[in-house]
């Protein structure tokens, strides 16, 4: 069965917001990444991808994988 990442939305917008990011822009120049990828995944649109991932665990250190994303099946993730 394949599998997929899925963001944890909660623990992501409490991070940011630890974080002091004050805006999606300022956040997505720090995650490396466009504005509309933030919002997309940030809603579970979107499901995040490899630039997402890395970017977010670059801007939110020292928050772990296990902390902002969970593996799912690939049935359930949407």
């Amino acid at each position: 069965m394949p599998h997929t990442v899925r963001l944890r939305i909660d623990s992501f917008t409490k991070a940011v917001r630890l974080a002091g990011f004050r805006s999606d822009y300022a956040l997505a120049r720090a995650m490396g990444i466009h504005r509309s990828t933030v919002i997309r995944v940030s809603r579970g649109i979107l499901h995040p991808g490899p630039a997402f991932i890395a970017g977010t665990l670059v801007a939110l250190a020292p928050m772990q994988f296990d902390d902002l994303f969970e593996v799912v099946p690939l049935h359930r993730a949407q």
